[in-house]
């Protein structure tokens, strides 16, 4: 009761301003296949490093956004669930990659299956579910939360994430899909890349291994384009091309380790890394306050009710108490932590989604869109309205904002 209560309240504040999803009635505006392709880890500026013809053909033939602003924080999981459900983090409860509950005592681990498998992390409605209880079909390849039985309901196709599956063959699998006689035929696909995170993380978005990775993202775009175009589906089919959030070189000068500024012994780590989450021990919060909220060279720390609210986080209660958010191209750890004992990423996100280097990809292609239009930065909580309306679907109560993109669409479209 407490989750919708919320909802109904984002809501109210949401549409304040904004139009509601309009539905699409006419037969000239039929639903067409919508495709949702996330190349996790794609800055907004690598679009301009000539790596990717085929994408930039997309954004030149269709819609391109000088950026998309992820939320805060900018991590994979929080992002990607914004996306599907047009949720700030804060709202829809996959507040981090890593996250503790406290009435539970339950952990989540984004790379442990065993914890995100569980629904009661995820709050809101992702779109898959919406488009499945409105009786149509989704696919999803490896978005992340779409293998999780949210509502009791997963994707009529999907997969369990498996990263030894190539770009081709994730290609492959979601031609296959839409191979499927029509009345098995989703509406809604979405394919999952993390080869330029990686390659981002391992050598820094400036690195020939970020190059390299790029070229293998857009020769796997290509060969949907052409499997799209072999099957005469892509003249009518809508794909939106997304990133979660962008890549900032790192610096090993720039790291805070946590048992420099106070006893480890006095609190509880939820998460290390850009954004460290604190929990002090009872008994101890006055002085473990003390220490983290006094200046720090390379990060900056508050309570999580006072951060500022351009950044809509620090109400979930799965938020920790203290948060200690690293400056650009800084890490936060320990000594013989893993990142600052052993591995060390020459790239990260999840800062400041102000930030310039976290600024996502938006590309977006289709009969339903215009063509040849780059569009202002907006955010990217606006693209869940987006996909509600280009899917004809009946959309969940949301923080996005239909208005931010609805110029994006042909006039009869909209």
């Amino acid at each position: 009761m407490r989750l919708r209560v919320l909802l109904v309240f984002i809501w109210i504040v949401c549409v304040v301003g904004c139009t509601p999803v309009p539905a699409r009635t006419s037969a000239a505006t039929a639903r067409h296949p919508l495709i949702l392709v996330s190349i996790d880890g794609f800055r907004a500026d690598y679009l301009d490093r000539h790596e990717t013809p085929t994408l930039a053909a997309l954004a030149a033939d269709g819609v391109r956004a000088e950026a998309m602003k992820p939320a805060f924080p900018t991590l994979t999981f929080p992002n990607h669930y914004t996306l599907v459900t047009g949720l700030y983090p804060d709202h829809h409860g996959i507040v981090n990659n890593r996250m503790v509950d406290r009435a539970s005592g339950k952990v989540f681990v984004y790379k442990d299956p065993k914890t995100i498998s569980d629904p009661s992390w995820w709050g809101g409605e992702p779109l898959w579910v919406s488009v499945e209880k409105q009786g149509l079909h989704a696919a999803t390849m490896f978005w992340p939360g779409s293998d999780v039985a949210i509502a009791g309901m997963r994707p009529s196709e999907w997969l369990p994430f498996d990263g030894k599956l190539s770009p081709d063959q994730r290609v492959d699998q979601l031609l296959r899909w839409i191979d499927l006689p029509a009345p098995q035929r989703a509406s809604f696909f979405t394919l999952y890349f993390e080869q330029v995170d990686h390659a981002g993380h391992d050598g820094g978005p400036d690195s020939p291994a970020v190059d390299a990775a790029l070229r293998e993202m857009d020769a796997a775009l290509a060969r949907l384009v052409d499997g799209l175009k072999r099957r005469g589906v892509f003249e009518r089919a809508n794909l939106v091309i997304v990133s979660d959030h962008g890549m900032t070189a790192t610096s090993r000068e720039r790291r805070t380790y946590l048992d420099d500024v106070l006893p480890l012994a006095d609190v509880e780590v939820v998460s290390y890394g850009i954004l460290a989450g604190i929990v002090p021990h009872p008994g101890k919060t006055g002085e473990v306050e003390r220490a983290l909220l006094a200046p720090h060279a390379h990060m900056q720390c508050s309570r999580k009710s006072e951060l500022p609210a351009r950044l809509h986080y620090g109400t979930n209660p799965r938020i920790p108490a203290l948060l200690c958010l690293a400056e650009d191209g800084g890490t936060i750890t320990a000594h013989g932590y893993e990142n600052g004992g052993g591995h060390f990423s020459a790239g990260e996100h999840g800062y400041d989604n102000d930030d310039p280097a976290m600024r996502a990809l938006f590309v977006a292609h289709g009969p339903d869109f215009k063509r040849g239009l780059v569009v202002p930065e907006f955010d990217n909580v606006d693209v869940y309205p987006l996909l509600a309306h280009l899917l004809d679907i009946q959309p969940q109560p949301s923080d996005g904002c239909y208005d931010a993109v609805a110029g994006m669409l042909r006039p009869d479209v909209r």
